[in-house]
């Protein structure tokens, strides 16, 4: 079998790796690994696609439009068997989809057909879910809509940020490609058509999109700030024309009666952080940065008496 392999991402590594070792065993190739350059502007916390394909001699290609015709043209004269996408992040088109002999392959990051696009563990996050998972399927122009393969379920705990929920999703999809690969070389794995009236679409997410509404609930103020933390832009809110990153936190009950308007300021907590008024009960924030400052924990904010009363988002 000849495998041509886009990737990125953490994701993009270890479905790589998983690839290697099965084209080891049984005597396949990967005749190409398309990649990205890395964006300067952008927090590189992740593994390389592209050193680990250099450190096991693959030929590494970073065309920036994989949709090029001749870009096509060149993966063409590979006469691949499959292609895999893994966290690439240009869409596909039709004239790339139709090259390999036995289909191209998407790795998406939640249970299809549900949180199709983009950011899907920020996502699930900020929505409040329990579970998520990795799903392989065939690629159709379409994005995320083609045939499923398999899939892994990921539980999501209270606690989980993006970065931990990441970190097991990335476990399962390794695992996933794995398993799955012998089925596909041998014919054998299932295509299971999706239920189009499961389906949901998120699409892309920027800094801006971390903005606080004071009004909304503490639990949904929660969400937002753990799906956007570090390493991702973060959450934030204004005061006084200053902005405020909050990196950490977590709902507490409201006091009987309370009458605080959504953002103020309550009370400082010795110890913990500062106690802002939400929709419904309070968010403590607990980990804090003035943009251009160093961060605050807890119990640095907790002297922050100055603040009480003040209104968040101001």
């Amino acid at each position: 079998m000849r495998l041509i392999f886009l990737g990125y991402h953490n994701i993009g590594y270890v479905c790589l790796e998983a690839l290697i070792e099965h084209c080891r065993s049984f005597g396949d190739e990967i005749v190409a690994v398309v990649t990205h350059a890395d964006d300067p502007r952008e927090n590189i916390w992740f593994s390389s696609v592209r050193e680990l394909a250099f450190n096991n001699c693959l030929p590494v290609y970073q065309p920036e439009d994989p949709n090029d015709p001749a870009f096509v043209a060149a993966m063409a004269k590979l006469q691949p068997d499959f292609l895999f996408s893994c966290y690439y992040r240009h869409m596909l088109k039709k004239s790339l989809l139709d090259l390999p002999r036995l289909g191209a392959l998407n790795l998406h990051g939640s249970l299809l057909p549900r949180y199709r696009g983009r950011c899907p563990v920020n996502w699930v996050l900020i929505f409040g879910e329990t579970e998520t998972g990795v799903t392989l399927h065939y690629m159709v122009e379409k994005p995320d809509k083609g045939e499923i393969v398999a899939q892994k379920r990921v539980p999501i705990t209270p606690e989980d940020t993006a970065l931990t929920l990441f970190a097991r999703m990335t476990a399962a999809a390794g695992e996933l490609m794995v398993e799955i690969y012998p089925a596909l070389r041998a014919g054998t794995a299932p295509r299971i058509a999706q239920d189009q009236r499961l389906a949901s679409y998120f699409g892309g997410r920027g800094p801006q999109d971390g903005l606080i509404d004071w009004q909304k609930d503490a639990q949904e103020i929660y969400n937002l700030v753990r799906a956007v933390t570090h390493p991702y832009p973060g959450a934030f809110t204004m005061l006084k024309g200053r902005k405020l990153f909050i990196w950490g936190g977590r709902p507490l009950a409201a006091r009987p009666g309370n009458m605080d308007a959504p953002g103020q300021i309550t009370a400082c907590l010795p110890g913990e952080g500062l106690l802002v008024a939400a929709g419904n009960w309070n968010f403590l924030i607990t980990q804090a940065q003035w943009e251009g400052e160093p961060e605050f924990l807890g119990p640095v904010l907790a002297t922050w008496e100055n603040l009480v009363g003040q209104i968040l988002g101001a």
